[in-house]
């Protein structure tokens, strides 16, 4: 650990410099002409960026990359606290209202068409295919069973973000109605077996589709049946990193009962309230889940790029096609030493790339994203933001929630992680100095500290957390509503999901 210290202590003296550079050049905005330097430009599942463009800061495409050019690559994301903003992504099910089945490809493309006709975006094309769309920093793009998501610009304010998602949601439902599609807004699809989820032509998914289940059993499900949303958020230094990492993986459980939502698959009750946090810890072992290292010492950049290259790839991108190289490794492919494109050495892209190949529940690249809730309706959109937003950005709320999981063991935190997908605000845990209490207790103490963050933040956001105040005052997740709505209302038929409200 003395060596680690120490050559982080030489990196930040011999990169001061440097540093000082991109801050003057985010300061004048830069940071934001790219698409992977944005705190939004990113997929859930499918490993894409919005646009193919390579970094401002990265290193000459002809210069073999070196580890210390990786770690530089995320250091460059610090910002000053000031150029912070929120980078909003949510995904939503379509399906035909005629049949209840999931809107194939030809519907997905007249929505697309019709976006970019009606209300000027512009197309974002795969050979001949349209696979998504974009508009004044916002993406919409195909997840593999043409889930459609919403990746937000980078914005100021929890108010813009709602703006962006009102006005977003307006424009998909007025089109998606002219063909007869409806969108849901749960975290696992409630109906649709998996083989009957049409897949979207993206090459990528093709090759992920083939690999997954090579390393779990659940990486389908993953793929063409979950939903999620994800807020971006970014940091000013690593040590500013490194406190917002660990405060919000040990509070992701949290965030997944609050927005638990997905107990019904195939027509019936699957015995988890967040399914589609139960699926992700089946997908693969190697780029998924849990990471306690992040609580060790010697945890930063260093760290997480030496986790990010003994991640096994997926694809390397080029002259337009994506070649398959899934299982081998990013270490080779720096030498040129890929069987699959023997001589190819990477480039700050692939890195790029490679980086959003990587799932688990916090995910570190120019930006931390959070990603441990269900998919949901609009409020509930806003909501997932303002949450992280109130405990991050305001350095009174992120002590006191420091504070409050400090004492928390490695069991502790283990515990949440392994059982809030079955339990969500049941479940048995450590509260506050390591007391034994309930996650709806837990849940109030953090909603109290986020709220404290985003009133010092002057903006008038406290109201984006009402939702989320009301699941855990009364204790019944949105994934409880819907079980009771099953038995007793719907008496085990679950169309009536289909004109319940649910985006």
């Amino acid at each position: 650990e003395k060596g680690n210290d120490e050559r982080r202590r030489r990196r930040r003296t011999t990169t001061a410099a440097a540093r000082k550079k991109r801050r003057r050049e985010n300061a004048q905005g830069e940071r934001w002409s790219g698409t992977e330097k944005s705190p939004r430009s990113t997929t859930s599942k499918g490993g894409e960026g919005k646009d193919r463009v390579a970094s401002k800061d990265s290193v000459d495409v002809n210069q073999q990359l070196k580890r210390d050019d990786l770690i530089e690559y995320i250091q460059g994301g610090c910002r000053p606290k000031e150029l912070w903003r929120i980078g909003t992504e949510h995904e939503k099910f379509a399906f035909r209202l005629a049949d209840k089945k999931r809107a194939d490809y030809d519907d997905i493309r007249n929505i697309l068409n019709k976006i970019c006709s009606e209300f000027h975006w512009s197309p974002i094309m795969e050979r001949e295919n349209i696979i998504g769309a974009k508009l004044q920093g916002q993406s919409v793009t195909l997840e593999p069973g043409g889930q459609l998501e919403l990746s937000g610009a980078p914005l100021e304010t929890l108010h813009e973000t709602c703006a962006e998602t009102q006005s977003h949601l307006f424009q998909m439902k007025t089109i998606a109605a002219e063909y007869g599609v409806t969108f849901l807004g749960l975290g696992f699809d409630p109906k649709t077996t998996i083989e009957d989820v049409p897949m979207m032509p993206k090459e990528r998914y093709k090759i992920m589709k083939a690999y997954m289940p090579t390393r779990g059993t659940l990486g389908h499900n993953m793929m063409f049946r979950s939903c999620t949303i994800q807020v971006n958020l970014d940091f000013d230094s690593e040590e500013d990193m490194i406190r917002k990492a660990r405060v919000s993986l040990a509070l992701q459980p949290v965030a997944t009962a609050l927005f638990a939502n997905s107990p019904l698959m195939e027509g019936k009750l699957n015995g988890f309230q967040s399914y589609r946090r139960r699926v992700w810890d089946d997908v693969d072992p190697d780029r998924c889940g849990y990471l306690p290292w992040v609580f060790e010492d010697g945890f930063g950049f260093e760290k997480y790029v030496d986790y990010a290259l003994d991640v096994p790839m997926y694809f390397v991108y080029r002259n337009g096609k994506y070649i398959d190289v899934a299982g081998q490794s990013f270490k080779d492919f720096m030498k040129g030493n890929l069987t699959a494109i023997p001589g190819e050495i990477a480039t700050m892209q692939d890195w790029e790339d490679h980086l959003t190949t990587i799932f688990p529940e916090i995910r570190l690249k120019r930006f931390l994203e959070m990603r441990g809730a269900d998919g949901g309706p609009w409020n509930m959109i806003c909501a997932l933001p303002a949450f992280w937003v109130g405990l991050l950005y305001d350095e009174q709320a992120l002590a006191e929630a420091e504070d409050l999981v400090s004492s928390w063991s490695d069991a502790d935190r283990l515990n949440m992680q392994l059982n809030v997908a079955e339990k969500g605000l049941k479940l048995q845990c450590a509260g506050r100095g390591g007391k034994p209490t309930t996650m709806q207790s837990l849940a109030q103490d953090v909603l109290k500290i986020s709220r404290g963050g985003l009133q010092r933040r002057g903006h008038g956001e406290g109201g984006f957390l009402d939702k989320l105040q009301a699941i855990a005052d009364k204790g019944q997740t949105q994934a409880e509503d819907l079980q009771f709505k099953y038995n007793n209302l719907w008496q085990g038929n679950i169309d009536p999901i289909f004109v319940d409200g649910f985006m």
